[in-house]
This record gives structure tokens, C-alpha cells and sequence, in this order.
């Protein structure tokens, strides 16, 4: 008489079989692609600019080195003692860059053979990131920088100290608007948007407005500078993937 107990191990094999051949459907569904739809949204925000960032330079030159490099440094120290008069703090100035160049000649004889180049003097520049906070002074601090010796433009940024709430909207803005497409697609399929799969974004600041010929239009005026800070644009992209609702 076979009892319950030589049924158990028997019963336990048969179902562990029947999960194991069940197992690869069930893989096999799950690798499904998944209905959904994939859209672009875009919010932009434009705000007045509260702060500039400029980006200036003294250049000299001089027979050596060490005569380039005392006029450079000179010059620089009347700058930056004007601007921390004008009310710029140490934290708002920073040296970007600072090189020494050799000048070189190439001398020919008169046969037309080139001799070795020759060292004739040296070149010293120092650049200074400026950020002014006081926006409105950024024309008169461009007018006293060129008359204390800055003879090289670079960048002006018009920006904001804090864009965070204008970013925070412009996002708010993508999102708003990659659901509305969403809607769009939805409704001429024939379909409904589901949850939400995935989101990212991308953000983009203001670019830097470039100065032209800074040099020469600040030399020739004795008054401040004159300056149009405009807007400040905040832009935000978001990627939106939603699910199908069939």
C-alpha cells in the first residue's frame, strides 16, 4: 500500500518541474517592449540680468622680461585699487589668466636665406574676471579699468546672482508642455497617456555677449561707457517617456 507520505517528494518534483517549464514565457513577457510614448518639452524664462561678468586685460611689452612684467604689475595694481574702490570685492575678482611671450624676429639675409629667429622683447598680460553686482556702475567701471591701464577687451556676461526661481519655471514650463504633446499623440492614435516611464532634462544659462572692439570705444569716450543689459534668458529641456493606456 503506497501511503501519503511516498506521494509527497513525488508531488513536490512534478510541481518544481511545471514552475521550470514555466519560467522562460514568463522571461519572454517580460522582454516585451513596452507601449509608450517618448516626447520633447521646452520652457523658456527671460528675467532682467542683476549681476555682469567682465573679463579684462593688461597687456605690456618691453625689451625683457622683467621690464614687461614690472609695467604689467603696476598697471594691474591701479586696477584692482580702483575697483576695490568702486566697491568690488576681493571675492569678485580673480586673476584668469597670466602668460609671458617672447617677441621673436626672423631676419633674412640679402640672398634670401633666413637666419635664426631672434628674441626682440617680451609681451606680459594679465587677465581679471570681474563680477559687478551693482549693475548699474559696470559702464563707469569699464571707463576708469581702461583709463588705469586695461588695453585688451574680452567677455561681458549680463546674468543673475541667483537664476534657481527662473530655472525652477522655465521646468516647470518643459514639463507642462511635453504632457500637452503627449495628450496631442495620445488622442490622434487613438490611445490614452499613462504614468510617467522616465524624465530628464537639460538646461541651458545665458550666454556670454561679446564686447567688440571694447578697446577703442571705451578710449574714445571720456564718459562711462554706455551699456544695454537687455534679458537674460533661462531655457529647460525635458525628455519625457509616458506609457500607453490602450
Amino acid at each position: 500500500m503506497i501511503t501519503a507520505l511516498h506521494f509527497k517528494p513525488a508531488f513536490a518534483l512534478i510541481a518544481a518541474m511545471a514552475i521550470f517549464s514555466l519560467s522562460p514565457l514568463a522571461t519572454a513577457d517580460s522582454n516585451e517592449p513596452f507601449p509608450r510614448i517618448h516626447v520633447t518639452g521646452e520652457g523658456s524664462i527671460d528675467i532682467a540680468p542683476d549681476m555682469a561678468v567682465l573679463g579684462l586685460t593688461v597687456m605690456r611689452e618691453a625689451k625683457t622680461a622683467r621690464l614687461a612684467l614690472d609695467a604689467n604689475s603696476d598697471a594691474m595694481k591701479k586696477v584692482l585699487s580702483a575697483l576695490r574702490a568702486e566697491g568690488i570685492a576681493d571675492r569678485d575678482l580673480q586673476t584668469s589668466n597670466f602668460s609671458i611671450q617672447p617677441k621673436y624676429v626672423y631676419p633674412q639675409e640679402r640672398s634670401g636665406e633666413r637666419k635664426q629667429r631672434q628674441i626682440v622683447g617680451y609681451t606680459v598680460r594679465n587677465s581679471l574676471t570681474v563680477r559687478v553686482r551693482d549693475i548699474a556702475r559696470v559702464g563707469a567701471i569699464l571707463d576708469k579699468s581702461v583709463t588705469l591701464g586695461i588695453n585688451q577687451g574680452g567677455n561681458i556676461m549680463f546674468t543673475n546672482d541667483d537664476p534657481s526661481a527662473a530655472i525652477t519655471q522655465a521646468r516647470t514650463q518643459a514639463v507642462k508642455a511635453a504632457l500637452a504633446k503627449a495628450n496631442t499623440l495620445a488622442t490622434a492614435a487613438g490611445v490614452k497617456v499613462g504614468k510617467i516611464l522616465e524624465i530628464s532634462e537639460q538646461s541651458f544659462p545665458s550666454h556670454p555677449m561679446p564686447i567688440a572692439r571694447a578697446e577703442m570705444a571705451m578710449a574714445r569716450s571720456s564718459d562711462a561707457v554706455p551699456m544695454a543689459t537687455g534679458e537674460s534668458t533661462y531655457r529647460v529641456n525635458v525628455n519625457v517617456s509616458f506609457a500607453i493606456e490602450q
